[in-house]
């Protein structure tokens, strides 16, 4: 093992409801009390929320943007990474991470779930979708037992 933080991916749809951003928010600001970096899509919906609580706890955000310009990102990612590759960022966000927490979520983060077990990066589901409740992946009743599954796994891997 080494000093490095652990790497937590939070996906989930880019448009949310407020109590799944709320869920989201609390996520964020666990990994970032756990020592950890969140690692998003940066924009909108699961991902700004994730991003704002873990920033409002002094975490490092870093947002791996589908577009070209970092300026789109959501306020709280401290680090824009503007890959200009679309939908397939999805692989990066997954396959930067050490574990992955799904929130929810549509096909985008069905991609993402499915990219990093593809490769045996953990994955932890929170209110599961339609999409992504039949499939055999741990759940989580919680956020914070979303976040201790998750930081316990990304370490292991850091």
């Amino acid at each position: 093992m080494t000093d490095r933080a652990p790497r937590v991916a939070v996906c989930g749809a880019g448009v949310a409801d407020p109590l799944l951003e709320a869920v989201a928010e609390e996520v964020g600001r666990g990994i970032a009390r756990g020592g950890g970096v969140l690692i998003c899509g940066g924009l909108g919906g699961v991902m700004a929320a994730a991003a704002r609580g873990a920033a409002a706890a002094g975490g490092l955000t870093i947002g791996l943007l589908p577009g070209a310009d970092p300026a789109a990102a959501d306020p709280a990612i401290a680090v824009p990474l503007a890959t200009g590759l679309g939908e397939a960022r999805n692989v990066l966000v997954a396959r930067t991470a050490g574990a992955v927490v799904a929130i929810g979520g549509e096909w985008g983060t069905l991609s993402e779930v499915a990219f990093a077990m593809k490769v045996g990066i953990p994955v932890v589901l929170l209110r599961p979708a339609a999409l992504t409740a039949a499939l055999p992946i741990p759940t989580a009743a919680t956020p914070a037992e979303a976040v201790s599954w998750a930081l316990e796994r990304a370490r292991r891997r850091a």
